[in-house]
């Protein structure tokens, strides 16, 4: 490895991410649904590293939120993928690496990489994190764990709340590839949001599941969460 090298930095890395997400990932995501972008002025003229959170129920929802992002802001952004599964396969890993600039976060909290989202931030990177902690079942909203509203308090990083509606729809879980006839699809980006005076990561955490919920509702009603939980 060369010394100093960075990848969810480097300029030459993004450029070669820059044609797999909007040269590749994009047109493809784009032509099996039909996206519908509303908020993105919001984060237009931001010039700083963010957390963006969102509900999460389809493995459509990272590629639509880097594809709905101003290009200036998803240049560098990091999404947040589950260690036990996109990187315990090599090709996984690659892939993930690829198209999503991904970062290792551990849904069984065994803390080998705690410090890892702490550090990209503090390196002006822009993280993706899905507080839910994993996909959930017919895109109900469940209770978002408190990590990125934490990393919000412990850095100053603005939390950018995002809705994914109809998601879950067109590519529901136990699906490999988007259903026939290009469902509609909704991204809605609400306004940075910042930690209210003494507010706990929990109350934090809970205001940005409350604004996740108020942005998905001005689209369409969100289905009741499944007592059968997330994955």
């Amino acid at each position: 490895m060369i010394r100093g090298f960075d990848r969810f930095t480097s300029a030459p890395v993004a450029s070669v991410r820059f044609i797999a997400q909007r040269g590749l990932l994009k047109p493809l995501v784009w032509s099996l649904v039909r996206v519908r972008v509303h908020g993105s002025e919001h984060i237009e003229s931001f010039d700083g590293p963010f957390i963006a959170v969102a509900n999460h129920s389809s493995h459509l929802d990272a590629p639509l939120i880097i594809g709905a992002l101003p290009r200036k802001r998803a240049r560098y952004l990091a999404a947040g993928a589950a260690a036990d599964y996109f990187f315990e396969v090599w090709w996984r890993k690659w892939l993930t690496t690829l198209f999503f600039n991904a970062f290792a976060i551990e849904r069984n909290a065994e803390g080998k990489r705690v410090g890892s989202s702490r550090a990209l931030l503090e390196r002006g990177v822009p993280l993706l994190i899905f507080p839910e902690g994993g996909r959930t079942r017919e895109g109900a909203l469940t209770r978002f764990k408190p990590g990125a509203a934490a990393l919000s308090i412990a850095t100053s990083a603005p939390c950018l709340p995002i809705a994914l509606v109809g998601a879950s729809a067109a590519m529901p879980r136990g699906y490999n590839w988007p259903k026939r006839g290009r469902l509609p699809v909704t991204v809605v980006c609400g306004e940075l949001m910042y930690r209210s005076g003494s507010e706990t990561p929990e109350e934090f955490s809970t205001r940005l599941s409350d604004a996740v919920r108020q942005l998905h509702e001005t689209v369409q009603p969100m289905p009741r969460s499944s007592p059968k939980g997330i994955k």
